[in-house]
């Protein structure tokens, strides 16, 4: 069965939606908002249908080229035939529409509230990180790429256009390097990622093993010769369901760690611990979070799911008493550091934010960059009983955003601001700075 639709804007995903003719919406692949579509109904999934294009009628006023011919077929960036200027404003409507639908905002509230998404100064060329994952095919041998749109599959590639500068064309100088190690004999490689800073000139590799033996001097000094990197480690997990459970991190050549510059200031973060992948949004994210929680000297603030201290930093310059709890022991470690090396005094608690949070007593100021799944329920009373006066929520998922949104509000809080940051373009993904005032305050 073939239908033509017309396509009204794009889901937080790669699909746009459209509606058949009977009215059931078509969800659909590759779309661009103002396509108009022969589509073919690939499944039913009772409220909705998944469609794939059969052809297009006649092509919306935002549909471009994209410029990677691996666009329609590799997953990392699903928007790229979509125009910028339109990417930005789907994105701000996708987070408005989880304001309505999920946190139960009025319309008007909702539109006023969420600023226009500010664009990235790159639109390609941003990413100071690639990963990529590795498999041993029984014919092919050695694999390395990109993982293929909608499987775990690997897309071998040679190059990149997210990738900034001389990181984009890494792929193909990694995967001949590992090909000729790898020889008749699996390493254990699953993962590669590679970090590289245009402020800085660092760049690290970093190889994700299962443990076991390891021909350490020949893989440092191969991939050395392949590649000009200050930096290579070996992190190793667990196998099978418990792959992300860090077992130990060998230095093979190099400093140890990757080193990048945030507004000005220096980070050396090591290869388990998370960084923004686009450091000039990075700067974006900080300026927007201060500027919101309006901290000063002697304020006491803390900031939960700190990471290695990208926003723990800034807040510790304005003289603020800075608490900072974080689970990940790699992340604890390089936050550490750095504070030593700056000479901050800043109380990094190794620790479950929800657990520790109630140990920090009044705050005049919080700061929470959860991950994708957001806040534990159970951590909301607890912010409620700290009392800061303002609150910073970073997420990157619009959806739970939105949940925690209407949590905190029951809680006594209100969300005065919310302003979307695009630091993935030619992707749907989106990060968002939300500022709430204490109505108890």
């Amino acid at each position: 069965m073939s239908e033509q639709i017309t396509i009204e804007r794009l889901l937080y995903g790669d699909a746009g939606i459209g509606h058949l003719s009977d009215g059931r919406a078509a969800f659909v692949d590759g779309a661009c908002p103002g396509d108009v579509l022969e589509v073919a109904v690939e499944k039913d999934n009772g409220n909705y249908l998944t469609c794939s294009i059969k052809e297009i009628v006649s092509p919306s006023e935002h549909r471009v080229t994209p410029k990677c011919p691996l666009a329609s077929v590799c997953g990392g960036c699903g928007w790229q035939h979509v125009a910028y200027d339109w990417q930005l404003v789907e994105k701000r409507a996708n987070v408005v529409s989880q304001l309505q639908r999920t946190a139960h905002f009025d319309p008007d509230r909702a539109e006023a509230i969420v600023a226009e998404c500010k664009p990235s100064p790159k639109q390609f060329g941003y990413r100071n990180k690639l990963e990529f994952g590795c498999q041993i095919d029984p014919k092919r041998g050695f694999l390395m790429g990109l993982h293929r749109r909608g499987s775990d599959d690997v897309l071998p590639v040679d190059s990149c256009p997210l990738a900034q500068g001389p990181l984009s064309k890494t792929p193909k100088a990694l995967k001949g390097a590992l090909r000729y190690l790898s020889g008749s004999n699996d390493l254990g490689i699953y993962r590669v990622g590679v970090r590289q800073s245009a402020r800085t000139r660092s760049t690290e590799i970093a190889l994700w093993t299962t443990p076991g033996p390891f021909p350490r001097a020949t893989v440092a000094k191969t991939l050395g010769n392949a590649m000009k990197c200050t930096s290579i480690v070996r992190v190793m997990t667990g196998e099978g369901k418990k792959a992300r459970k860090l077992k130990g991190v060998e230095l093979l050549a190099g400093d140890g760690y990757w080193k990048e510059r945030v507004a000005g200031q220096p980070f050396k973060v090591s290869a388990p611990s998370f960084f923004q992948v686009n450091t000039e949004q990075a700067e974006t994210l900080v300026e927007l979070a201060l500027d919101g929680l309006e901290i000063d000297e002697g304020s006491v603030v803390a900031d939960l799911y700190c990471g290695v201290g990208t926003f723990t930093i800034p807040m510790a310059k304005t003289g603020a008493e800075v608490m900072a709890v974080e689970s990940y022991g790699s992340s604890v470690r390089d936050l550490r550091r750095i504070t030593e090396e700056e000479g901050l005094y800043i109380d990094v608690i190794g620790g479950d934010a929800a657990r520790e949070l109630p140990g920090l007593g009044h705050l005049d100021a919080l700061l929470v960059d959860p991950p994708r799944a957001g806040l534990d329920a159970t951590i909301i009373p607890a912010i409620a009983a700290a009392g800061p006066r303002r609150l910073a929520y970073v997420s990157c998922d619009p959806a739970t955003w939105a949940r925690d949104v209407k949590r905190l509000e029951d809680q006594g809080f209100e969300l005065v601001k919310a302003t979307p940051v695009d630091m993935f373009p030619q992707t749907h993904h989106v990060e968002i700075v939300s500022i709430f005032t204490n109505r108890k305050n």
